[in-house]
């Protein structure tokens, strides 16, 4: 029975490194994976998958009014999918990861979504707190504060080193807007 899994994990874990190896891994054994990501996330550019370390792969972007079980059902019947993988999960709507779930238990298809567990402001993104709800594996990619403990938060910098504290929940940026930090370092907005 295919399952729903779940990575997550503050930010600059490795979570993007972890999924393109996971699908390499597919792809070494002959199986066909398919890759999604948020259009919302321009880091790099939209369709790529890309991690710190350099890795990248091309990947169907979705967007928040995309039906996710028929668009990777219209996918399957053009050829095998043996695993889905969807990065920048935390930006997902509820309804998207409902329809993930049905990708697992109606087509078959294991889904693997990685992301953010919670925003710069310690709140819970939606696509997230569904996953972390229905998902049948949790796993927690650790990445460490500059204390050597596991970082769990992040904060939001502004670019002159100063930690912002209000604003839309979603900004993109990678390590030049965002700092992972354990609870009590981000509590006291403590960068070290």
């Amino acid at each position: 029975m295919a399952k729903l899994y779940f990575s997550y994990s503050a930010m600059n874990a490795g979570k993007s490194t972890l999924l393109l190896q996971a699908s390499y891994n597919y792809h070494e054994r002959g199986m066909n994976t398919m890759l999604l990501t948020s259009a919302v996330d321009d880091r790099t550019r939209q369709g790529v998958i890309a991690s710190r370390i350099g890795l990248e792969q091309p990947a169907e972007v979705f967007r928040l009014s995309d039906n996710l079980c028929h668009k990777v059902g219209a996918a399957s019947k053009a050829r095998t999918i043996d695993c889905l993988f969807v990065d920048e999960a935390q930006f997902l709507t509820d309804e998207q990861v409902w329809q993930l779930a049905s990708v697992a238990d109606d087509l078959g298809i294991p889904v693997m979504c990685y992301g953010l567990r919670t925003d710069f402001q310690g709140n819970m993104f939606p696509g997230s707190a569904t996953l972390l709800a229905i998902a049948d594996h949790l796993r927690e990619i650790r990445t460490i504060c500059w204390c050597g403990r596991k970082a769990t938060m992040v904060v939001r910098m502004d670019g002159k080193g100063k930690v912002i504290e209000d604003g839309e929940q979603v900004m993109i940026g990678g390590e030049e807007t965002y700092v992972s930090l354990c609870r009590s370092h981000w509590r006291a907005r403590d960068l070290g």
